[in-house]
């Protein structure tokens, strides 16, 4: 369980995760030793995940978000694995998540353009057999965050 200070931390690293220790230290209220002890903590415990830089992904060549549903006629554990070998290999592929419903996988897909994002189309339903792949272009990002809204009131 996270406590009060725990969540300041981690509230402050998603915001910027650049920031020194000592200031992150002044934010939370501690001294920058236990304040780097528990940074350290939440890393290990598998809390905090990693440190990224966010890029805007039209100025490095991805202009073209694309999510795509998948209906899938097989699920057995083989086809499941194959399915995220597949995945593994196909570097466009930004998140995928298995779902609940009538589609069985949701996949964001980061692309330059139409034409790269048919490559990759072609290369996906090559590699592992679909019942179906709906695609669904994005026209606009209108919000993007990677920060969790973590409560850091009181308790």
């Amino acid at each position: 369980m996270l406590d009060l200070i725990d969540r300041k931390i981690i509230a402050e690293l998603q915001r910027d995760a650049t920031l020194s220790v000592a200031h992150i230290s002044e934010r939370v209220g501690l001294s920058p030793t236990p304040c780097w002890k528990r940074i350290q903590k939440l890393e290990q415990a598998g809390v905090i995940l990693g440190r990224v830089a966010l890029v805007a992904p039209e100025e490095v060549g991805f202009g073209l978000t694309v999510f795509v549903s998948i209906e899938v006629g097989d699920h057995t554990p083989e086809w499941r694995t194959s399915f995220t070998q597949a995945i593994e290999t196909l570097p466009e592929v930004m998140e995928v998540y298995r779902m609940a419903g009538e589609i069985d996988y949701m996949l964001r897909v980061a692309v330059a353009d139409m034409a790269v994002y048919d490559a990759f189309y072609q290369r996906l339903t090559e590699l592992v057999r679909l019942k179906n792949v709906t695609s669904h272009f994005a026209m606009e990002r209108i919000k993007s965050s990677t920060a969790y809204p973590v409560d850091t009131t009181t308790r």
